[in-house]
C-alpha cells in the first residue's frame, strides 16, 4: 500500500527502508608485504645521513572528485617536488611516479631510492609503484608509516603546511595551472631553513645530484 501510494505514509518515512547507497567501487586492496613497514626501513633512512629517502602524500582541494596534487619531499636536503593529478587513485599515483623516472632516467633508482607514505588507497599500488617502466629491476623500496603516525612523515607535513599558504583547504584544484605549481614550487625550494643551517632546499639537493654524477 506504501509503495502504490495508498498509504500518507511514503517509504522513506520507514525506519529500515531508506538504507545508505552502497559504492559500486570495489575496494583497493594493498600489495604490500611485511618487509613495505616502516618497522623494516633502515637506520640510514632515519636518521636522514642517506640521500635518495622521500615521503610522499596527497593534498586535497575540496572533499569531492577532482584533481589532487601529489607531493614527495626529499629527507634529507627537504628538496619538494609537485605533480598535478587527475584524481585520487592509486593508478594515477603510479603514472605519476612513472613520469618521474622517465624524467630522471637511469638515475632514478640513485634518487628515489626509498619512499615512505601513509596508509591511503591511493598508495596501495606497492608493486607498481617499485617496479621500473625502463629496466627490469626495482626503481624504489615502498614503506609505509604506521596508522595516525603523521609525524613519522614530518617532513612531507611541513611542506604540504607550506603548499596551503599558496593553495588554502577548500580550493578547488581544477584552475590551478602547471606553472603555478612550478612557482609554488620553486618558492619553497628557495626557501632558507634553519633545519638547514639557513641554506635551501635547492642548492643541498643540487649539491647531491652533483656527487652522484662523479
Amino acid at each position: 500500500y506504501i509503495h502504490i501510494g495508498l498509504s500518507k505514509v511514503k517509504p522513506i518515512d520507514l525506519h529500515l527502508k531508506v538504507r545508505r547507497k552502497r559504492s559500486q567501487t570495489p575496494p583497493v586492496i594493498r600489495e604490500d608485504t611485511r618487509e613495505n613497514s616502516i618497522d623494516n626501513r633502515p637506520t640510514e633512512v632515519n636518521d636522514r645521513t642517506e640521500f635518495g629517502h622521500w615521503e610522499i602524500d596527497t593534498v586535497i582541494g575540496k572533499k569531492t572528485k577532482g584533481p589532487v596534487l601529489l607531493t614527495l619531499v626529499e629527507r634529507m636536503t627537504r628538496q619538494e617536488i609537485i605533480r598535478k593529478l587527475p584524481d585520487k587513485t592509486a593508478s594515477a599515483v603510479v603514472t605519476a611516479i612513472d613520469d618521474l623516472e622517465q624524467e630522471y632516467g637511469e638515475q632514478f633508482p640513485k634518487i628515489f631510492k626509498s619512499i615512505t607514505s601513509d596508509n591511503g588507497t591511493e598508495f596501495a599500488f606497492t608493486q607498481q609503484m617499485e617496479r621500473s617502466v625502463i629496466s627490469d629491476s626495482k626503481r624504489t623500496k615502498i614503506y609505509y608509516a604506521h596508522p595516525y603516525c603523521s609525524g613519522e612523515r614530518g617532513s612531507n607535513e611541513n611542506g604540504n603546511g607550506l603548499i596551503r599558504r599558496f593553495l588554502p583547504k577548500g580550493r578547488p584544484f581544477d584552475d590551478v595551472s602547471e606553472e603555478t605549481l612550478q612557482r609554488i614550487q620553486g618558492w619553497i625550494n628557495s626557501l632558507p631553513r634553519r633545519i638547514l643551517g639557513y641554506q635551501p632546499s635547492k642548492e643541498l639537493f643540487e649539491s647531491q645530484l652533483g656527487r652522484l654524477a662523479t
